[in-house]
């Protein structure tokens, strides 16, 4: 248990620092030059010459928007949608829903791991057998009653919070 925490507050920090690298717009200026910069392109360049956005997320929630906006405007002043543009959004959407279901799935399944190593351990636990741990040290120690104690409400507490 210990450890998974150690492994997911880990990528957490990890994740946190390498974010900002990932963060980089890559454009060609009007003089045909590449440009790179954390920050977006001027105002006023166009969309085909932004080659690199910082999120793939962002770069389709742009594209979905942008196919809603020209799909409105296409309804405002015409009153007819181009299919084109509507077969890209409901791919768009379809894809961001995709996305957010395997999301969802995988927690889901980190949630039913926990919650069956903090059953197992809590039978564990309450089955009174002996429970050893190697220290800081690289010894060996059994648990004490206060600590068999802990570790029961440690187990309690992820059952009730990943077990639903």
């Amino acid at each position: 248990m210990r450890r998974l925490s150690v492994v997911l507050i880990s990528a957490l920090v990890a994740a946190t620092f390498a974010m900002p690298a990932a963060a980089q717009w890559k454009w060609r200026s009007k003089s045909g030059q590449i440009q790179y910069s954390d920050t977006p392109p001027p105002a006023g360049t166009p969309d085909q010459d932004i080659l690199q956005r910082p999120n793939a997320q962002r770069r389709a929630a742009a594209a979905a928007a942008s196919a809603a906006s020209a799909a409105s405007a296409a309804s405002a002043a015409g009153g007819k949608v181009e299919p084109e543009l509507e077969a890209k959004r409901k791919k768009v959407e379809e894809e961001e829903a995709a996305k957010k279901k395997a999301e969802n799935d995988k927690l889901a399944a980190a949630r039913a791991d926990n919650c069956a190593r903090a059953k197992s351990y809590l039978r564990t636990l309450d089955d009174g057998i002996r429970i050893a741990r190697t220290n800081d040290k690289g010894e060996r120690e059994v648990l004490d009653d206060k600590q068999r104690a802990d570790e029961t409400k440690r187990a309690r507490d992820v059952i009730s919070s990943e077990c639903k």
